[in-house]
């Protein structure tokens, strides 16, 4: 069965990375010593090593210890031996672009269906909906395809930000982009705040943290779904 954690963010305001989230990680990979880390989407062009080290100092807080990907001779093998998975934040064009060249987009899909706990953050929630293109981030690079991970019948706009009643900008809200994707694509969208994620047991999908979430379906108005609404309707 598988078992997701998929989180907006990594880092929330006033706090260090991940420590919004440590508590519900400690339980998330309770009994995994150590957890396979793709440091793929490359924040801030971080090398992998770098953004590694970055995810080892805060996992460490809750002696799980991290090995990146790029440490192994054979990504496939890694990902396939691994207790846990966590896929990083950055780039989601760049992210895809390395999963599709590692040849791992079958081999994330094989071990997460079979019950290896996967927890992603920003970039690395975008894949685990149907397709990325909902991601925020520019597409500093063309990946094969769009398609994702599709472990949630759905796809997620993570760092969801509503329209800022005081500004004077005219341009697009992050609602205005995700309804033209629906002038042509039926997938819903979930708007995930900041702060929030979602839980992933089997078929069971339910909202937490402290902030609602919009969801956006073709068609229909957008809905606000306060924390603890179950989705598995989505699925």
């Amino acid at each position: 069965m598988k078992k997701l954690l998929i989180a907006s963010t990594s880092t929330v305001h006033g706090k260090k990375y991940l420590e919004y989230i440590l508590p519900e990680l400690s339980l998330f990979f309770k009994g995994v010593k150590e957890i396979l880390f793709i440091p793929y989407a490359r924040p801030s062009g971080l090398t992998h090593k770098a953004y590694t080290e970055v995810a080892k100092t805060a996992f460490e807080k809750i002696n799980i210890e991290v090995r990146g990907i790029h440490e192994f001779e054979n990504a496939i093998d890694a990902v396939n031996n691994a207790k846990g998975i966590f896929t990083g934040g950055g780039n989601t064009f760049l992210l895809v672009k390395e999963l599709y060249d590692h040849k791992l987009i079958s081999a994330l899909k094989n071990v997460v269906e079979n019950g290896t706990p996967y927890f992603g953050t920003s970039a690395g929630s975008n894949i685990t909906g149907l397709t990325m293109q909902n991601t925020n981030d520019m597409p500093i690079i063309y990946p094969p395809s769009f398609n994702t991970l599709g472990f949630i019948n759905f796809n997620i706009n993570p760092h969801y930000l509503d329209p800022d009643l005081n500004s004077t900008h005219m341009g697009e809200t992050r609602e205005t982009r995700i309804n033209e994707y629906h002038t042509i694509n039926s997938t819903p969208v979930l708007g995930l705040r900041e702060g929030s994620w979602l839980a992933v047991n089997g078929s069971k999908v339910t909202l937490k943290g402290d902030l609602n979430a919009r969801l956006f379906q073709q068609g229909k108005a957008a809905v606000e779904l306060p924390s603890e609404t179950d989705l598995s309707f989505l699925m």
